[in-house]
């Protein structure tokens, strides 16, 4: 992971954490008129702000200290939220799902190739794109086979040890897009 001091991030840390002054500004302002006003604040308002400035600050701390989000895409659903769990405790940004969704930008991809008959063409597509960590439990030629042809940066056997994912993670983070 890269460090929080890395110049890189400093654009979008610097962008989050103006936006997140702007939501907190019009917070204050539509408390104040309501106080002015003496009328109760609009609460849905509020909270919709409240929601974007958490948003917004988890943006300013990704860019600040790097953090690296993950999803963990595991027919056993029970097994990628533990291997989900075990990343966060490492101080990932990680999310377990039993079906494939689109990866965010930069989002780190663990498949599990028991999953890929289920994908449909736009599915398949975005997974390649993103150059997973593929994770299965079969070690055969034709698994890794299909793990090429997803542009896999890594095949891990299952059971996986959480080192091996996380330096599988490293190797993915430092490779060429």
């Amino acid at each position: 992971m890269a460090s929080a001091t890395d110049s890189s991030h400093a654009p979008d840390l610097a962008a989050a954490l103006h936006r997140l002054r702007s939501v907190l500004a019009r917070l204050t302002a539509e408390l104040d008129l309501a106080e002015i006003d003496g009328v109760s604040p609009p609460v849905e308002l509020l909270r919709a702000d409240v929601t974007e400035a958490l948003q917004l600050l988890g943006a300013a701390e990704k860019a600040a200290f790097a953090v690296t989000s993950v999803l963990v895409v595991d027919d056993d659903a029970r097994l990628g939220e533990l291997t989900a769990l075990g990343l966060r405790r490492l101080g990932y940004e990680a999310e377990s799902s039993s079906v494939m969704r689109l990866p965010r930008p930069g989002e780190v991809v663990v498949f599990d190739l028991g999953i890929a008959a289920s994908l449909d063409a736009g599915e398949r597509s975005a997974l390649k794109s993103s150059r997973p960590i593929v994770v299965t439990g079969g070690a055969d030629p034709i698994s890794r086979a299909m793990a090429a042809t997803l542009d896999a940066t890594d095949f891990l056997v299952k059971p996986v040890d959480l080192e091996d994912l996380v330096a599988a993670i490293v190797r993915r983070l430092s490779s060429p897009e």
